[in-house]
């Protein structure tokens, strides 16, 4: 009989913590069906309402992050963040995981600190090819570090990586029937499909660039399935250019995303790193649109990993209002380059992800 082990998961904040969290923890389920999973987020963020949807107990902490720039926000960071640290060494003292996981993210700092301070083994998942501040600082500490990208060894002791990949939603492997995917979109199966996605909130830069140059469409054998965010999608849904044409379909977030996949031909994304592992498991063509808000520039740092080999095509932030539809569009009507594409990000999948990261942690625990 498998050994019942308790395991905290902290992090979140973005879809591209949250997603591979969730997976650790079904891939851990799935490996000892005994183990015990807690959560701890951050209060306010969307790891909030997810974790519990997928099935998870979750604690909230008040952390918050550091403005970069002065901003009276900074003052409450300092007092958050010591109210966190003690909330945390509360919950491990009330809950005794025998190993805590950092999956990145606000809520990840005070509860893997809290836990190296009392000798409890920790996990740090890096999602990204550049790591933020706080997982190099953590890694100090951490017990193994399992990552997505090689040449790691720059930021983090050797001895300690695993190169696992990046965990995905198991749900997007499954097989799916296209027929059932074109009818749940109301779309044509016999028209190409783009696929364009911002994230949970929406991308600014991404929703201008198709808004700009909606009426390239026009005549053209091209559907679209578009996920504005919920902070663009009333302005957007009232858009005379999207109400003309019967051919895009948009909504603030997509539910069904496996089936949104599986049909897409060509997928505008952000350059999450949670986001391109899933492209790259699925094969999918993609143009890719790094966030230039995020810490260390690691988006566009991830992009390049991709582009460098031809397996993905970059148009940075700035330019993306007068050439994000058009540099789609030419690669929907490449077909060689769509082939191409398709098959480089191939080589960046790693099958598999969350059970050797799961592995990893119950032998962690089990030590």
């Amino acid at each position: 009989m498998s050994k019942a082990v308790k395991v905290i998961i902290s992090g979140g904040g973005t879809g591209g913590h949250i997603f591979p969290a969730i997976s650790i923890a079904d891939a851990l389920k799935r490996l000892n069906p005994d183990v015990e999973i807690l959560f701890v987020g951050a209060l306010g963020k969307m790891e909030m309402e997810r974790v519990p949807a997928a099935g998870y107990n979750i604690v909230g902490l008040p952390v918050a992050g550091f403005q970069r720039r002065l901003t009276l926000k900074n003052i409450t960071f300092f007092f958050k963040l010591a109210s966190s640290i003690i909330k945390a060494k509360r919950v491990l003292k009330q809950f005794k995981p025998d190993v805590v996981v950092g999956v990145g993210g606000y809520a990840s700092g005070p509860v893997l600190r809290a836990a190296s301070s009392k000798g409890i083994p920790t996990l740090l998942q890096e999602q990204n090819g550049f790591p933020g501040i706080t997982n190099r600082l953590l890694a100090k500490k951490a017990s193994a570090i399992c990552v997505a990208y090689p040449g790691m060894e720059r930021f983090f002791e050797a001895s300690k990586i695993e190169f696992t990949g990046n965990p995905v939603r198991h749900a997007l492997m499954n097989a799916i029937d296209k027929e059932e995917a074109y009818r749940h979109f109301e779309l044509n199966h016999g028209m190409k499909t783009l696929l364009v996605v911002g994230g949970s909130l929406g991308a600014r830069s991404i929703n201008e660039g198709m808004l700009n140059k909606l009426e390239m469409l026009t005549d053209k054998n091209v559907q679209v399935i578009w996920q504005t965010g919920k902070n663009y999608f009333n302005d957007i849904s009232q858009s005379p250019k999207v109400l003309e044409n019967k051919n895009v379909k948009i909504m603030p977030f997509v539910q069904r995303m496996d089936l949104a996949y599986g049909i897409a031909d060509v997928v505008i994304s952000r350059a999450g790193a949670g986001t391109i592992s899933e492209l790259a498991l699925l094969g999918k063509a993609v143009v890719l649109v790094p966030s230039p808000n995020v810490s260390e520039d690691h988006q566009t740092k991830n992009a390049m990993a991709l582009v460098d080999r031809n397996a993905a095509v970059l148009v940075k932030d700035a330019d993306s209002k007068e050439q994000l539809l058009p540099e789609a569009l030419s690669v929907l009507e490449n077909q060689s380059m769509l082939k191409e594409l398709q098959q480089n990000i191939k080589e960046f999948a790693r099958p598999g992800a969350d059970e050797d990261i799961a592995r990893r942690v119950l032998q962690l625990a089990n030590k």
